[in-house]
């Protein structure tokens, strides 16, 4: 498939398959200098890998890059596959093709209200544990959740041992060092 044709595939933007490429995040190889990549292996090692390994998988939901870096090397530490992406439309489309053991999504995110994807996602997935990230604890958007049912909410700014303490309290060991 083309890159263009795996972005539709997967329903995320094109400069997103760019990066995980480039990143070695999907499998493709470079032919004449564009990219290609195999739907067979795409399916099985992106999709399924972490749940063959019995690894679990982990979402996380935040446009903040310096954000993204911290959840990367901690739930790497921990040994928890994981999926990092910017926005909500990434998160639900990803949402609709694996299911994952939890999602920490950030309430302001550049596309759909934080509350509008922890409805969606809950909506596909009713028993995923989702823990909200957040800068602004007495927003509108986390009341509307609050009303949904208890969350767990962490806020920003975060620390590595807030992420320990979540995760374990869903039922995870965790990172016993700082990364």
């Amino acid at each position: 498939m083309t890159v263009k044709e795996t972005s539709e595939y997967l329903r995320i933007p094109l400069p997103t398959v760019y990066y995980l490429v480039q990143r070695g995040q999907l499998p493709a190889v470079q032919i004449g200098g564009r990219w290609r990549i195999k739907r067979s292996l795409l399916d099985r090692d992106v999709l399924r890998k972490e749940e063959e390994a019995g690894q679990p998988t982990v979402m996380v939901v935040d446009d903040d890059p310096a954000l993204q870096a911290l959840f990367k090397q901690f739930l790497k530490k921990a040994g928890f596959g994981r999926l990092v992406v910017g926005t909500g439309a990434e998160a639900i489309s990803l949402a609709k093709k694996q299911k994952f053991d939890f999602v920490f999504l950030d309430l302001k995110l550049p596309d759909v209200p934080g509350d509008e994807v922890y409805s969606q996602l809950k909506e596909l997935h009713p028993d995923l544990p989702i823990v909200i990230i957040t800068g602004y604890p007495d927003s509108e958007v986390l009341s509307r959740i609050l009303s949904h049912g208890p969350v767990t909410v962490i806020k920003k700014p975060l620390e590595y041992d807030q992420l320990n303490k979540a995760v374990k309290q869903l039922g995870h060991k965790g990172s016993e060092t700082p990364a």
